[in-house]
């Protein structure tokens, strides 16, 4: 993990929401970087339930934190300006609609270096899931290959998936395979 402002914020988010007791799991590019693929952010996304977002604004907005337009999900770091995505436990990826992946509980996290992360197949169903069902997402898609790449990950990290995003893991998986055979 780095020592930039976006980590900085980052650890602080974790620091209050792990002193409040709610539970939380980092999510995005900083879950990426923590799995093996370093890509670079301008902000964090977490994780969290309705109710653990409802508790954290009735303690902490206007202390450190700020909405960044009223009534919305996300915040801002006043300290180190920095902006904070939530997604929320039960909302779905990529174009918001119902489908066969949801956000799931936070709770599933596991710990990472002082922070806790969505799991890797969990981190790796909701990318698939957000590129295959929204056009402006296909960064999505290309964070799965890389992080394939990165992490070495298995074919068979597939069977942990989404029947949904399972195709897609192999398609992409496939392809990132053919390109390394081709590198040498």
């Amino acid at each position: 993990m780095g020592l930039d402002e976006v980590h900085e914020a980052m650890r602080k988010l974790c620091a209050t929401l792990e002193a409040d007791g709610i539970p939380y799991a980092i999510a995005g590019a900083m879950a990426l970087n923590a799995h093996g693929y370093q890509r670079v952010t301008t902000h964090v996304e977490v994780l969290l339930t309705s109710e653990g977002l409802v508790a954290f604004k009735a303690k902490h907005l206007g202390r450190g934190w700020v909405e960044r337009f009223p009534g919305s999900k996300g915040m801002r770091d006043t300290e180190f300006n920095v902006k904070i995505d939530v997604l929320i436990t039960g909302d779905y990826p990529g174009d918001g609609k119902p489908k066969a992946v949801s956000f799931p509980d936070p709770r599933v996290a596991i710990r990472g270096e002082g922070v806790m992360l969505l799991p890797v197949n969990q981190l790796v169903e909701l990318k698939l899931a957000s590129g295959l069902t929204n056009a402006d997402r296909m960064k999505d898609l290309a964070d799965v290959q890389e992080l394939i790449r990165a992490a070495n990950l298995p074919l068979d990290l597939g069977n942990e998936l989404n029947p949904m995003v399972q195709p897609k893991y192999a398609e992409i998986w496939q392809a990132t395979k053919r390109d390394r055979d081709d590198e040498y």
